[in-house]
């Protein structure tokens, strides 16, 4: 539903219109933008709200993935620290004499 046909949809309803045409008096006209103005409001809010949700949920996703690819990352780095004789323990005690 657009903000238009809400707004019709207001207008008709509270002021109780027929199709020959409103008769608004000024305090319900005042009334009926303030309606108007809130509705819009609410909806752009929505549409905010959706598109932080989303967001959020890309971010989720992307953190996820980062932290699999550092899990994975780390573990190869361990093999490679592992395999290599620089980075072996020595014994210090054992070749002191």
């Amino acid at each position: 539903m657009t903000t238009s046909t809400i707004t019709s949809a207001i207008s008709f309803r509270t002021l109780g219109c027929i199709s020959s045409g409103p008769v608004i008096d000024p305090e319900s006209q005042v009334e009926l933008e303030e309606k108007t103005r809130l509705i819009n409001q609410v909806l752009e809010l929505q549409h905010t709200l959706e598109e932080l949700s989303a967001r959020v949920d890309a971010v989720k996703e992307e953190n996820l993935k980062l932290k699999s690819e550092n899990q994975v990352l780390g573990q190869y780095i361990e093999n490679l620290m592992s395999a290599s004789s620089v980075f072996q323990t020595t014994d210090t005690k054992g070749k002191r004499k």
